[in-house]
């Protein structure tokens, strides 16, 4: 089990305690703390054995910490490696319905807090709405459409599943578990949503969701056309890469275009009203590009890892 924190010496001591006994190995990522985060965690391999305190000599942000933590994980030799964040929000007592469905045979399963009626009731408003927009372009991004909540951090994985990923290249920050998903798609692993609960804390989440959201979106429009590269053109040429392709640049030129032709017919009197041939050539491809794009997403959709 990896544990991530970054200044938790009021919870940490209390989620090592609750993981539960067949849990064969803590790793504590301590992320540089300024406060008693390492020290209270110290305490605690003193009485368990299975506790191990690893601390980074500066911040990296929780996914550079989970990250540290899955390394030593696979050097320990474990076959399945958990997270769970410092903080106290997730309740280990779910950690078994995660593990049933690696044993099921899947690659990676993760908690998906939407799938619990009535729970959202504890988190904020502005929170819920952050976290849907997100997931909704998570989505896309990752090619996992079936999945959702995409950043819950509660997860295990597959220890022959995480040495096929680029650990160097996943993002480092609060981005993490969307870019995992981006590189488990690659791969081709299957993943699990799992209902789980998250338990709200005296604080909240030390996210700006006005800049968070704006920053991640363009992360994830960058995410997406390397995944659709990677998977779709790179590592093999298949039906979606063929028609997304060519379907965005008609829908580019159709939009442009189009855009050009508005201009000389309702802002640049000096030009004459375009004639119909001329704006065909905007509305075909538009249109075209617009078939096409929906098409290949349709075979992603169906193409995603079951």
């Amino acid at each position: 089990m990896v544990v991530p924190a970054f200044n938790e010496e009021r919870h940490i001591n209390s989620v090592i305690r609750s993981i539960p006994r067949y849990v064969d190995h803590i790793v504590v990522v301590n992320d540089a703390s300024t406060d008693e985060t390492e020290t209270i965690a110290k305490n605690c391999a003193k009485s368990d054995s299975r506790v191990e305190v690893l601390t980074r000599a500066h911040r990296g942000g929780v996914g550079a910490a989970i990250v540290s933590g899955h390394l030593r994980a696979v050097e320990l030799k474990a076959d399945a490696i958990g997270v769970m964040a410092g903080d106290g929000q997730m309740d280990p007592n779910h950690l078994k319905s995660l593990i049933d469905k690696i044993v099921e045979g899947y690659d990676y399963a993760k908690g998906n807090r939407f799938l619990v009626e009535g729970h959202l009731t504890g988190m904020p408003r502005h929170r819920i709405i952050g976290n849907v927009i997100l997931s909704a372009m998570s989505k896309a991004s990752s090619g996992y459409w079936n999945i959702f909540d995409h950043d819950n951090g509660f997860t295990v994985i597959k220890s022959s599943t995480l040495r096929k990923l680029p650990l160097s290249r996943i993002a480092t920050d609060y981005n993490f578990e969307r870019d995992m998903l981006v590189h488990l798609n690659i791969v081709g692993a299957r993943v699990a949503d799992v209902p789980i609960e998250s338990k709200y804390p005296d604080r909240y989440s030390k996210i700006h969701l006005y800049t968070f959201i704006p920053r991640t979106s363009v992360f994830l429009f960058r995410r997406f056309f390397r995944r659709v590269f990677v998977r779709y053109l790179f590592n093999d040429v298949r039906p979606f890469g063929v028609l997304f392709i060519p379907g965005l640049l008609l829908l580019l030129w159709g939009f442009l275009f189009g855009g050009f032709l508005t201009y000389l017919r309702y802002i640049d009197p000096r030009h004459a009203s375009p004639s119909t041939g001329t704006v065909m050539l905007s509305i075909v491809p538009l249109f075209m590009g617009l078939q096409l794009v929906l098409f290949a997403f349709v075979l992603d959709v169906l193409d995603a890892p079951r």
